[in-house]
């Protein structure tokens, strides 16, 4: 996860001082990513099924869950767009998950046979292990490795953290952070 950067440079000189607290927290705020959904009620039940989300709000044809995701039925009236306006399977993002026990998680997709793959399970050169696939709704849904659980996989290979640091393209520093968090 990226985190904020709370310096700023200063007026004639590349010195870096650091916000208080208070200025810190006066931005703004991200809050969710809306989807658009046609049936609230299978979706909300995929979304907590399938990767153990919990319903933060719930208003009907809106829900929030806790995770930062929400869901919207009815997406063009919301938008105040023509409904044909509203696109399926636009594949310009995507809604990533990591998960720690990949292996178990892939045996539990296999429950859902009508989902539609953008293909089979990948490795990133940096070793994570990936599938990616539709919603219900065509939204494409990335489930990735941990990364912690990448690092562990290779340390429990025998790799040094700096082999590990050399094939995952990340400082040695940033690993241990990660692991540690």
């Amino acid at each position: 996860m990226r985190k904020c950067n709370h310096y700023l440079p200063e007026p004639n000189n590349n010195k870096r001082i650091e916000k208080s607290k208070t200025e810190r927290n006066n931005f703004m705020k991200y809050t969710c990513m809306l989807i658009s959904v046609a049936n609230i009620n299978a979706a909300r039940k995929f979304y907590e099924d399938l990767f153990g989300l919990e319903v933060f709000q719930d208003y009907g044809r809106n829900i929030a869950f806790t995770c930062g995701l929400a869901l919207q039925q009815d997406f063009d009236w919301f938008m105040n767009l023509p409904k044909e306006k509203v696109l399926k399977k636009s594949n310009n993002t995507e809604i990533v998950f990591e998960e720690q026990d990949f292996d178990t998680f892939l045996n539990k997709l296999k429950q859902y046979p009508d989902i539609e793959y953008l293909g089979e399970v990948i490795e990133h050169s940096w070793g994570q292990r990936v599938i990616r696939f539709y919603d219900l709704d065509g939204h494409i849904i990335e489930v990735g490795e941990d990364m912690k659980m990448v690092i562990k996989r290779f340390l429990a290979t025998a790799m040094t953290m700096e082999e590990v640091s050399v094939k995952m393209d990340a400082s040695v520093e940033d690993l241990t952070k990660l692991l540690n968090s």
